[in-house]
């Protein structure tokens, strides 16, 4: 049980959540952060859960990273891509900075750190590979072409992945999770808020814990006959 995971973004949100999941069912997990040093201390304090630096858009970075990491503590044989960043506007408003930081981060980030690990993972026989999407990737959201692009994106990539992986022990799956109650959600003004929960068959926003379980079910050994899913954690709110 004791394989190694990394988690990008892995130190706040539903990150952090499946970082300690991950590390309850007996994984050596490794959570990536970007930039808040003071809470991915905070966090590496609480759980005593590695924490290592690096910007999960750019390769240079992640090969200097996985390569540490590697070096530390062995193989990454399972990989949580869930790093990701909103730079909201409507089309006419959004800048081509825009756009790139959030496709680089959200979906460069998948291609970086799949490409980097899947040689370990093939010459384990072993890997479980879990992107997570968004339902906004599913249903489209106003004002988000660019992340809406990028999470639709990771589900045609999981797919693809998929197939290669296969035949060689590799899993690879997404999860789409709807609306959770995370810092960025609970920014939403309330009024909004409540036309969104209004409009979750459930009755509530999701929690982090809803989707770190669905990346646990994933990552199991004996999960080998699941891959090229993508599990959607919505409440009812998009039926895909």
């Amino acid at each position: 049980m004791n394989k190694l995971a990394l988690v990008t973004g892995g130190t706040r949100g539903i990150g952090a959540e499946i970082s300690r999941h991950l590390k309850a069912a007996g994984r050596v997990v490794v959570a990536s952060y970007a930039g808040n040093d003071a809470a991915a201390a905070a966090f590496a304090e609480e759980t005593g859960i590695a924490v290592k630096k690096f910007d999960a858009g750019s390769f240079e970075a992640c090969e200097t990273a996985v390569a540490e990491i590697t070096a530390e503590f062995g193989t990454i044989e399972i990989l949580v891509n869930n790093a990701g960043i909103t730079r909201d506007g409507t089309l006419p408003k959004m800048s081509r900075d825009m756009w790139d930081a959030v496709i680089d981060t959200n979906l460069g980030s998948c291609f970086n750190l799949c490409k980097l690990t899947f040689d370990g993972m093939r010459a384990a026989k072993f890997g479980r590979i879990v992107n997570i999407g968004s339902i906004n990737g599913q249903a489209g959201q106003y004002g988000q072409v660019n992340y809406a692009a990028a999470k639709s994106g990771i589900h045609g990539f999981t797919k693809a992945l998929a197939q290669e992986g296969a035949r060689f022990g590799i899993t690879c799956n997404a999860i789409a999770p709807g609306y959770v109650d995370t810092d960025m959600v609970r920014a939403v003004p309330p009024d909004v808020l409540a036309k969104i929960i209004a409009r979750i068959p459930v009755g509530r926003l999701g929690h982090a814990d809803d989707i770190a379980r669905g990346v646990l079910f994933l990552t199991a050994d004996n999960a080998d006959f699941v891959t090229g899913s993508t599990l959607s954690i919505n409440g009812g709110q998009h039926m895909y």
